[in-house]
């Protein structure tokens, strides 16, 4: 049988120059003409939706199609082009004992660059010796970073995969999520008067007073039914001699089960209309807008399902022991699983995500590119 190794000098550079590239959400242009260039180079038909336009950045998701060789199952593989801030001016730096990094002025960007790349190089290991394979399908989104904006509005009807693997996750090569939460976020404001609070606080509606109350009326942190809370945001008020006018605060709920964090969302809500509704005294007048957003919607894939029973032989044939687990985070795989795809989350190496102190491994590279050879042959 062939050998078919992946090119750690093709990762190294491809690597390198990718990570050069500015790519912070929704100003992905730049990657998204070179990743353009280089599917076509391998024969993929390529094309650029209009979600950039959508929300007022300069790209669109970036969607590839390669016929196969052979009949076989269709295998979507999915990283996205965005990073957070700090991530003007990248630079990778190579060291010795394979790790890279940044310069530690920015984000290394491996998130998710390390994704893209083990992709694009798993895919030209079977093209480098006419390996025969199925369909291969490939989805760089747009401001995954926030919270999937880029793959929302993708248009999945013209995906034909019916199994998923999203390279964004952290750690060694060989895990994988398997469930993911639901991520609400809400914000509260109490509208008050402003008064003297000197000459006339009998005249003012204090908000910051109304908002202290309803925060202490709301349970944070861990949940016994595996749902958090967390109010982490409040501001308001404009002077010390003012009695406060506004108030705001925000926060955000997370359960894999997202009934539940609907119903916590909704009891958070009634905790703030019963301080305003029960308000006695100069504070009766109160009023309360609440609103929220879902951000991202909870999915979970059961093991013994075929997308998770071909990342579990993938690893065997690369000897790597797979590392079935969760996460308490996002990603493109919340939007994909809830279009009727069968998706996991996989690791590609990066470690200490959105900060300066970001790294991955060579090793971790070369091995992430060989898991999506052997996925791929899977099929």
């Amino acid at each position: 049988m062939q050998t078919i190794n992946p090119n750690e000098k093709r990762i190294r550079e491809l690597f390198e120059e990718l990570v050069s590239i500015d790519s912070v959400s929704f100003s992905e242009r730049q990657m998204a003409d070179y990743l353009t260039n280089i599917l076509k180079e391998m024969k993929f038909e390529v094309f650029e939706d209009s979600a950039g336009e959508l929300y007022g950045g300069n790209a669109g998701n970036l969607y590839g199609f390669l016929k196969g060789t052979v009949q076989g199952t269709s295998t979507l593989f999915v990283a996205h082009m965005d990073t957070v801030h700090p991530g003007v001016s990248k630079k990778a730096v190579f060291h010795e004992d394979g790790k890279i990094t940044s310069d530690g002025t920015t984000v290394l960007g491996s998130d998710d660059v390390a994704g893209i790349v083990e992709i694009l190089e798993g895919i030209r290991c079977l093209q480098d010796k006419n390996i025969p394979h199925g369909d291969i399908e490939i989805l760089f989104p747009i401001a995954e970073e926030l919270y999937d904006k880029g793959s929302k509005v993708f248009d999945f009807s013209v995906v034909k995969s019916k199994q998923a693997y999203i390279l964004d996750f952290s750690g060694h090569v060989g895990k994988a999520a398997l469930r993911a939460p639901s991520i609400v976020s809400f914000k509260v404001e109490i509208k008050g008067k402003a008064s003297h609070a000197g000459f006339a606080p009998e005249k003012g509606i204090n908000a910051i007073a109304l908002m202290a109350e309803g925060i202490s009326k709301v349970r944070q942190g861990r949940m016994e039914d595996e749902t958090t809370l967390n109010i982490g945001l409040i501001h308001g008020g404009s002077m010390t001699n003012i009695v406060s006018e506004n108030c705001v605060c925000e926060g955000e709920i997370r359960g894999y089960h997202h009934e539940r964090v609907m119903e916590m969302l909704e009891e958070t809500k009634q905790i703030f209309e019963n301080v305003i509704e029960t308000a006695q005294g100069p504070n009766k007048n109160a009023e309360l807008l609440f609103s929220h957003e879902i951000n991202i919607k909870a999915y979970a894939v059961e093991k013994n399902c075929g997308v998770v029973q071909r990342f579990c032989r993938a690893c065997e044939k690369i000897g790597v022991e797979p590392e079935l687990t969760e996460t308490f985070g996002g990603s493109d795989n919340n939007v994909i699983v809830n279009q009727g795809i069968d998706g996991v989350v996989l690791s590609c190496g990066m470690n200490n995500a959105h900060s300066v102190q970001e790294y991955i491994e060579m090793e971790d590279l070369v091995k992430g590119a060989a898991l999506v050879k052997e996925l791929i042959l899977q099929s």
